[in-house]
């Protein structure tokens, strides 16, 4: 369902329709436009703060214990490094175990699940298991899967589907070859992967489940959904003789991405990330097809270059020009 009136954010734009429906006086929306517009006070400047410095640190500290065992690798043992990731694993666990809920417990619980990784690695090198890298990564995302599911911390969730794609990727490249067709078959697979976890995402975060409210995730997998099919789409385009099937399924999937995103920037009242996506989207598989019309078909090379920056200033103007509209539509302020 779309969201209650009451549940929009209160941006400038939203507040002057409000106002010209003669539903705000001009004192209260005087107020409402100053609250709207009020810098963030001291206590939530210090919880942003906070937070962004913890999660820094999490990833410097992470950095530095991958760069420390790259570093120091022939001068320890392996009982050694495995005691002492082990140990890492151990207190961060721990430390997530008694945090709880706080940010400080899901860093926690991330650092617990990154180091998961070194730790497979180092025993993998000592023992020479013999382990082709894709296992390692398939492998971390089976250990971590059990703090994945009961963190309810999406960058957890983020960290287990970049591994997810890491190990197919490094599977399908192992173990399926290198030609065209495999790797067309490669990024439908990851197109149709992320396509799945972002629809997922939505659709709980529709049925209002309280930690999948964020947009930044969704955007994230927008951009992961959508750059394998538009590539595959731009393939498709200018292969003259070989059109792969997967390359010519990319441009119906990327048309039924596009309609999803328009539906749910009405349904959600305004989300111009996506809509941006979507515009830089159409914009490359046009600009493709025409550079591919004049360039090969009409075989006016010189041509093209004079009319294919005109399309593009044309496109992107156009584009601009329906986003500031959608803005308006919808009440949304353009920096979102």
């Amino acid at each position: 369902m779309p969201k209650d009136f009451l549940d929009l954010e209160a941006t400038p734009e939203r507040l002057h329709a409000l106002a010209d429906a003669r539903i705000l006086s001009p004192d209260a929306y005087g107020r409402a436009l100053q609250l709207a517009v009020a810098s963030p006070t001291r206590p939530a400047w210090r919880a942003f703060l906070s937070t962004t410095l913890m999660a820094l640190g999490s990833l410097l500290v992470l950095a530095g214990v991958v760069y420390f065992f790259a570093f120091n690798w022939a001068q320890m043992g392996r009982f050694f490094k495995l005691g002492l990731i082990c140990l890492g694993i151990t207190g961060a666990a721990v430390g997530a175990w008694r945090l709880g809920g706080r940010p400080a417990g899901q860093f926690a619980l991330l650092a617990a699940a990154v180091l998961v990784g070194p730790l497979l690695a180092v025993y993998g090198q000592a023992y020479q298991t013999g382990a082709d890298p894709y296992e390692l990564f398939i492998g971390w995302c089976v250990l971590i899967l059990p703090w994945v599911a009961l963190s309810r911390f999406t960058p957890l969730w983020m960290l287990q589907l970049v591994l997810v794609n890491t190990g197919v990727i490094l599977f399908w490249g192992q173990r399926m070859g290198r030609s065209d067709s495999q790797e067309a078959h490669l990024a439908l697979m990851l197109g149709l992967l992320n396509g799945f976890a972002w629809a997922t995402y939505e659709h709980f975060a529709n049925r209002k489940v309280s930690w999948l409210q964020g947009r930044w995730m969704p955007r994230v997998l927008s951009l992961m959904t959508l750059t394998p099919l538009v590539g595959l789409g731009i393939t498709f385009i200018v292969s003259e003789y070989d059109r792969s099937l997967d390359a010519g399924v990319a441009l119906p999937l990327v048309l039924v991405a596009l309609g999803a995103i328009y539906a749910l920037h009405r349904h959600l009242h305004g989300e111009l990330f996506l809509l941006t996506v979507g515009a830089v989207s159409v914009i490359a598989l046009v600009t493709t097809a025409v550079g591919y019309f004049l360039i090969q078909v009409t075989r006016v090379d010189e041509l093209a270059l004079f009319i294919l920056p005109i399309i593009l200033i044309a496109e992107v103007g156009l584009a601009v020009y329906w986003l500031r509209h959608e803005s308006q539509a919808t009440g949304v302020s353009e920096e979102t």
